[in-house]
C-alpha cells in the first residue's frame, strides 16, 4: 500500500487504547484518512472525540500507555511499529508539528537561532555557519523582520504572533511532507490568526506541503481547509469537501456542529428602557497605569482617558485584542487593579483613591465569571463548598453546610442537578464547571457581573448552550454585565452596546448594528475583516478585504 500511494498520509483502520487506572479507553475507533500533497485536512470535533489523537499518531506521540493497531503511513513508512530512532528521522524529515501554544514549544534559554539550527543539524551533518544562515532564511520565509538581527534574539522578545511564526519555521525546516498543525491559531488574536492563516495557506500553495488542521474554531475551517473531516467520540461520522460539509452536511452531528456556531450578525436588541436609576459603573477620561519594575523604568499606560458607562440590567461587550485594556478595566472596576487618574465610579464609590476598608462592602454587589473555572476553584473544595464560598466570607453563612440549601438553588439556576454540588472540580466537563462559576458569581444576587473571556476555552456547543444559560439568567435576575472577549460573534450575540479598545484607548462605541454592522475607525474595520465567518465563499471574499485593508 505504502509503494503504490501517493497521498502525503495514509491511515486505515486506526484504533488506539489508552490504558488507565479505571479502565481501557478506546479513544479512536477504526479511522481511516488520507491527505494528499499541497492538502489541507481539516479534523473536526470537541473535546474527547480523539482528533488530537488521532493527529498525533502521525508523529508517534501517544506515550507507553497507549495501544496502537492499524496503519499510518507518512510518505511510504509506517509509523505503527517505529522504533524510537525510526521515530527521530521520521519527525523532521518527513512530518512535523506545530503546537497549540508556541511559548510551549521554544526554550526561553536559548536564541531562537539557536534552536532552528539546533533541528537541523540533528538531521544531517551541516556546519554551524550554514545553519544559521538557514535559520535566517526560514525566519525571512516565515515573514520575522530583520531576520540577520532577530536571530539571536530569545523567544520572550517576540510577540505571540512571531513565536507561532518561529514555531512554523521549525517544523519547515526539513521540508517534510506533512505538518500537523493542532490548534495553531487558538492563543492568537484575530489579526494575528489572519497573518497566520495565510502564511499556512502560502505554504500549501507554493511549497506543496500537506496540513492535518486540528482545530474547533469552524471559521479557520472555512477559511483554510480544503476537506474535512468530523469526528464524533472516536470515530469519523463525515468525510466531504470543505464547500459541502457547509453547504449541506450529511451527519445529524455536523448539523448539530455548524448550528452552534455563533454567526455575526451585526443586528440591533430591543433597546433597554431608560434606565430609572443612575449607571452603576461610570468612567471619565479613566487611566490606569503599571509602575516600572524595581522603580528602574517609568510606568506603563495600560488605559488611556477612556471614558463608558453601564446601565442598571444592561449588557456592555469590550472587544479589542490582546494588551488593549479590557481585562484591566474589568480589573479596576472589581477593585483588582488601582486607578492612576480621571474619574471611574462603582456603585457609587469613586475608585481613584479609594481605600479596600471602603470598597470592601461593596464588593458583595459584584460577581466574577473568570476565563477558566478550572484555576479559579479551589481543587480540594466540593463544587458545593466552592459555590458557598462568598457566602460565607460576606458573612451570610457560618460554613458550607448552612448555605447548602442555596447552593443547591444557585445550582438548579443554571442547570446543574444539586447533586453535582458534592463532586469535586475535576469531576466536571469544562462547560458543567463554567456554569457552576456562573452559579458562584450569582450567589450573593450581585448588581453587576464582570465576565471575562468566560466561553473562550470552551467547544463550540458547549459554549453555545454556556451563552443560552448566560442570556436566560440575566434576563431573569437583571444585573447588569461587563462582558470582555476577542470574539465579536459571541459579543454581537449578548451586548446591548460594544466598546471597542486598541492600545488602551476606546476607539468606537455604539449598539452592535453601529459598530459591528457599519464600523467607522479603521482598527474596528480591520478587526471585522480578520474574523473567519463559518462559510467559505463568504470566508474568500472576506480574505480579499483583509488583504486590502492590511496592505
Amino acid at each position: 500500500m505504502a509503494g503504490e500511494s501517493t497521498n502525503a498520509v495514509e491511515i486505515r483502520d486506526l484504533n488506539v487504547t489508552f490504558a488507565t487506572d479505571g479502565g481501557d479507553v478506546h479513544a479512536v475507533r477504526g479511522v481511516s484518512l488520507d491527505v494528499r500533497p499541497g492538502e489541507v485536512l481539516a479534523i473536526v470535533g470537541e473535546s474527547g472525540s480523539g482528533k488530537t489523537v488521532t493527529a498525533r499518531t502521525i508523529l508517534g506521540l501517544l506515550g507507553s500507555t497507549a495501544v496502537t493497531s492499524g496503519a499510518v503511513v507518512v510518505s511510504g513508512t509506517d509509523v505503527v511499529g517505529l522504533d524510537a530512532s525510526g521515530l527521530r528521522r521520521l519527525r523532521g524529515e518527513k512530518a512535523a508539528m506545530i503546537f497549540q501554544e508556541p511559548s510551549m514549544a521554544l526554550n526561553p534559554v536559548f536564541s531562537v537561532g539557536w534552536q532552528l539550527a539546533e533541528g537541523l543539524r540533528a538531521h544531517g551533518r551541516i556546519s554551524k555557519a550554514e545553519a544559521k544562515a538557514k535559520a535566517v532564511d526560514m525566519l525571512r520565509r516565515v515573514g520575522i523582520p530583520e531576520p540577520e538581527r532577530r536571530v539571536n534574539d530569545y523567544p520572550h522578545q517576540f510577540s505571540g504572533g512571531q513565536k507561532q511564526r518561529i514555531v512554523i519555521a521549525m517544523a519547515l525546516a526539513m521540508q517534510p511532507a506533512v505538518i500537523i498543525a493542532d490548534e495553531p491559531t487558538t492563543a492568537l488574536d484575530v489579526t494575528v490568526q489572519a497573518e497566520i492563516l495565510d502564511l499556512l495557506r502560502r505554504l500549501r500553495d507554493e511549497e506543496g506541503t500537506a496540513i492535518v488542521l486540528i482545530t474547533h474554531n469552524m471559521g479557520v475551517v472555512a477559511d483554510l481547509a480544503d476537506r474535512v473531516a468530523v469526528m464524533l467520540h472516536g470515530e469519523v461520522v463525515e468525510t466531504a469537501p470543505v464547500a459541502d460539509i457547509f453547504d449541506a452536511p450529511q451527519h445529524e452531528y455536523t448539523r448539530r456542529l455548524l448550528d452552534a456556531v455563533p454567526r455575526l450578525e451585526a443586528a440591533d436588541r430591543p433597546p433597554l428602557p431608560e434606565p430609572a436609576a443612575a449607571p452603576l459603573v461610570v468612567a471619565k477620561d479613566l487611566i490606569i497605569e503599571y509602575p516600572g519594575r524595581f522603580g528602574r523604568r517609568s510606568t506603563f499606560r495600560a488605559v488611556h482617558e477612556v471614558s463608558f458607562s453601564i446601565a442598571p440590567g444592561e449588557v456592555l461587550g469590550l472587544v479589542g485584542e490582546s494588551g488593549s485594556g479590557k481585562s484591566t478595566i474589568g480589573r479596576a472596576i472589581a477593585g483588582l487593579t488601582p486607578v492612576a487618574g480621571g474619574s471611574l465610579q462603582v456603585l457609587g464609590t469613586e475608585m481613584l483613591g479609594v481605600k479596600e476598608r471602603e470598597f470592601r462592602p461593596k464588593r458583595r454587589e459584584i460577581g466574577f465569571v473568570f476565563q477558566d473555572p478550572a484555576t479559579s476553584f479551589n481543587p480540594l473544595l466540593t463544587i458545593a463548598d466552592n459555590v458557598a464560598e462568598p457566602l460565607i466570607v460576606h458573612g451570610q453563612a457560618r460554613h458550607a453546610g448552612d448555605a447548602r440549601s442555596k447552593v443547591d438553588e444557585l445550582l438548579e439556576a443554571v442547570q446543574l442537578p444539586a447533586t453535582f454540588g458534592d463532586r469535586y472540580p475535576h469531576e466536571l466537563s469544562g462547560g458543567q464547571r463554567q456554569r457552576a462559576s456562573l452559579a458562584r458569581a450569582l450567589a450573593l444576587d450581585p448588581k453587576l457581573l464582570i465576565a471575562d473571556e468566560p466561553t473562550s476555552a470552551l467547544d463550540v456547543s458547549v459554549q453555545a448552550r454556556v451563552l443560552e444559560l448566560f442570556i436566560e439568567l440575566q434576563e431573569r435576575f437583571g444585573f447588569a454585565t461587563l462582558f470582555i472577549s476577542h470574539d465579536l460573534a459571541v459579543v454581537d450575540m449578548l451586548a446591548d452596546r460594544i466598546g471597542v479598545l486598541h492600545q488602551g484607548r476606546l476607539v468606537e462605541e455604539g449598539t452592535g448594528a453601529e459598530v459591528l454592522g457599519a464600523p467607522k475607525d479603521p482598527y474596528t474595520q480591520r478587526l471585522l475583516a480578520s474574523l473567519p465567518v463559518p462559510d467559505p465563499a463568504e470566508q474568500a471574499k472576506r480574505r480579499e478585504e483583509w488583504a486590502a485593508l492590511s496592505s
